[in-house]
């Protein structure tokens, strides 16, 4: 199922996915979420938020088991982040199918929108806004680098933008959810196994930082006579690397907008985003407000710490791990699981072994036999919890 996925939003010349929220490409995810949903005879559904979620069996009646991630990528993003775990849900559906499962409970496959945030700033807007842990005002409002509001692109779609916000309708057809997920690190090839249960995700956040200055000549103003707003970026850049390491976290400066933009002219406005994570949510703050000093700092993200249920943790470890029980390990990453697992869902994740541990790349890669072990761990869950 990922070979018809393989060169939709994928950029011909570096062979990296752009996909981001409301595009052409994610338009075309869709419809293919949606032809693997008939397929199978599942009841599609798309909530008030844009998020889809095929349904085995009905899930008014009792709540139900789900699984699945995401279809939109970072930029310039690898394969397997998101569509391996919405890919890996229809095949482990079809595991319980082939083997004469009959669940007791509803089991249903969810394919959140814009878990990546690439378009509009904000990660995991689908169960955000599904969960109410973001305003639909503040997100309507959001612009993308064309400037195009979250509501003038999702009106364009074709969807009722009035109509975001949390969902509790939605949110009561979610019993449980285990989200399966290509690991972000090389843990699992140090442990040698190919699946992985997730213990707790890392706090994290994103903020903008404007450093304002004056434009001027490159040729002709003084250095003496410059303000120049690149050199405080500079400087907050090496001090973010400097100040994370003291703190045993990760701080990542990884887009600049410079305004207005020209090689021959010193810049009026310099615009960066800071992305900071690390076992410690006091850590993680203490680094921002001492990179604060000189720009207009503003907040456009921030998770907490999410420890998954212990007794659903080492239930998946327990079952996914065959004789022994799977490696359980954190991760710095964000995903949709967090989202949920803060609002209260009993939420677990697995990961599929990433021998290179790159992500948010196209070197990322999990190997076939590794993404089969992970669909039937999956399979096992999703039968063990639906009984």
């Amino acid at each position: 199922m990922l070979e018809p996925l393989a060169n939709v939003g994928r950029d011909p010349a570096t062979g990296g996915y752009v996909r981001d929220a409301w595009s052409d490409a994610d338009m075309e995810l869709r419809e293919w979420f949606a032809g693997e949903a008939a397929r199978r005879g599942l009841d599609l559904r798309e909530d008030r938020n844009g998020n889809l979620w095929a349904w085995w069996g009905d899930p008014s009646r009792r709540p139900g088991v789900v699984t699945g991630s995401h279809l939109d990528s970072v930029r310039q993003g690898g394969a397997y982040d998101g569509p391996l775990g919405v890919v890996s849900a229809f095949a482990a559906l079809d595991i319980l199918k082939s083997r004469g499962t009959s669940p007791r409970t509803p089991v249903g496959i969810v394919c959140f929108t814009d878990e990546e945030g690439a378009r509009f700033g904000v990660p995991c807007m689908g169960s955000r806004l599904l969960t109410g842990a973001i305003e639909p005002e503040r997100a309507l409002a959001l612009t993308d680098d064309d400037g195009d509001t979250l509501a003038e692109v999702m009106t364009r779609a074709g969807r009722k933008a009035h109509e975001l916000g949390r969902d509790p309708e939605t949110r009561a057809t979610i019993g449980a959810f285990v989200e399966l997920h290509v690991e972000q690190g090389r843990a699992l090839v140090e442990y040698d196994r190919p699946v992985g249960v997730a213990s707790a995700i890392w706090p994290h956040g994103r903020w903008r930082f404007d450093f304002r200055g004056r434009a001027d000549h490159a040729g002709t103003t003084r250095l003496a006579d410059r303000d120049d707003p690149m050199l405080p970026l500079a400087r907050m850049v090496l001090a973010a690397r400097t100040a994370a390491e003291r703190r045993g976290i990760v701080a990542t400066v990884g887009k600049v907008r410079v305004s207005p933009g020209n090689a021959n002219a010193v810049p009026g406005l310099v615009t960066a985003w800071l992305d900071a994570r690390g076992p410690a949510e006091l850590d993680v703050r203490d680094l921002v407000a001492e990179l604060a000093g000189g720009a207009d700092v503003r907040e456009e993200s921030w998770t907490p710490v999410v420890d998954f249920d212990p007794v659903l943790r080492d239930r998946l470890a327990r079952v996914a791990g065959g004789d022994t029980p799977a490696p359980i390990l954190p991760t710095g990453a964000g995903h949709d699981a967090g989202i949920l697992a803060a609002a209260g869902v009993p939420t677990g994740m697995l990961f599929v072994r990433n021998p290179t541990g790159v992500s948010h790349s196209p070197d990322e890669h999990a190997e076939q036999a590794d993404c089969e072990a992970g669909v039937v761990a999956l399979a096992d869950v999703l039968e063990d919890l639906c009984r």
